[in-house]
């Protein structure tokens, strides 16, 4: 997908059936992490202070850490909103879905099948991946914005629509987040312009980074300690794997939402070229999330197996057992270190 930065017009594409729409749902992927949260909070705040009636549909559960980003708990879909109540209109009749830092339906589960059924509702897709399905009637894809956060800022900031100061945390987290803490390879002079100006809109930097970095759970803390664990070097130590099953969460009590950027902390390792984490899910599939420090294309390698994301940061689904999983990304890894 070519890549630019949206101009002003695209924009204005967008803001057009934001304008005609009185009742708007918006959503984002599963398992949603800082920028999903917080591209999604802030899209219902600008919302709800153009006085629209707008509601937010999660697809699983937010992480302890970030519930702080929502003025209200976001519904979940499966958990306080059945699918067939989504269909029946009893959690609204929408006159615009907005969907927020994914344009693949893999990453939709239970909400596929409504989005495909509302074929007289406009859809706006907001995102910043490579990966995409052409989900929206409207789009603003820019894969060269380090966060979805950092577009919707843009679009605020085009249509001249209010950015308070709650707006700011929440669109700072989703950048923060989707940058490592300004660590990670996307990191360019628009990723420090943008967290300027929201720290000038109010964000506080160092309120932020206690509620995401300094506040694990107990048992959070102890599931990290038991992936710790289990680290093994591959290729000379060019590749890190490390896993959790299981009873890892049985054991420590820890919730599945608590392994969120786990994977990031072998990066510590002078040598590490890209790293693996494999868990083990109730249902017996293994959930993959990579990484890469630079020379390997992670994105390549989970779409090979239905998955997507960045050439840095990437993830898939693969059938268990978790042995199978890993050496089936560890041929893919070996082919791209060689």
């Amino acid at each position: 997908m070519e890549s630019f930065m949206i101009d002003n017009a695209n924009f204005q594409k967008a803001v057009e059936p934001i304008n005609k729409s009185n009742n708007i749902l918006v959503t984002t992927h599963t398992r949603p992490d800082g920028d999903a949260c917080g591209s999604v909070a802030a899209m219902c705040d600008a919302l709800a202070g153009l006085g629209k009636k707008v509601k937010a549909l999660l697809l699983s559960e937010v992480p302890e850490w970030y519930e702080f980003l929502f003025s209200e708990k976001p519904a979940i879909l499966g958990q306080d909103v059945t699918s067939q109540q989504l269909d029946d209109g009893q959690f609204g009749n929408f006159d615009l879905i907005m969907i927020v830092d994914t344009n693949s339906l893999s990453q939709l589960p239970k909400f596929e099948d409504y989005l495909k059924r509302q074929t007289g509702t406009p859809v706006l897709v907001i995102d910043h991946h490579a990966t995409s399905d052409g989900l929206g009637d409207i789009e603003l894809v820019d894969t060269e914005a380090a966060a979805t956060g950092m577009i919707i800022f843009e679009l605020l900031k085009s249509a001249d629509w209010e950015v308070t100061e709650k707006m700011a945390e929440v669109l700072f987290v989703a950048v923060a987040t989707d940058t490592g803490w300004f660590r990670f390879g996307n990191t360019d002079s628009r990723v420090y312009r943008t967290a300027g100006e929201l720290v000038e809109s109010g964000a506080d930097c160092a309120k932020i980074y206690h509620k995401l970095y300094e506040n694990f759970s107990p048992q959070r803390f102890k599931l990290m300690s038991a992936m710790l664990n289990t680290l093994e070097l591959h290729f000379g130590g060019r590749y890190a794997t490390q896993q959790l099953l299981r009873k890892d969460f049985e054991r420590t009590g820890a919730a599945y939402k608590d392994t969120e950027n786990l994977v990031d902390e072998c990066r510590r390792i002078g040598s590490i070229e890209a790293a693996a984490l494999f868990v083990e899910l109730k249902d017996g599939r293994v959930r993959c999330s990579l990484r890469s420090m630079g020379k390997v294309d992670v994105r390549t390698i989970a779409q090979k197996f239905g998955g997507g994301g960045h050439p840095a940061a990437a993830g898939t689904y693969l059938s268990g057992p978790v042995t199978n999983a890993m050496e089936l990304i560890k041929t893919e890894i070996g082919k791209q270190l060689k």
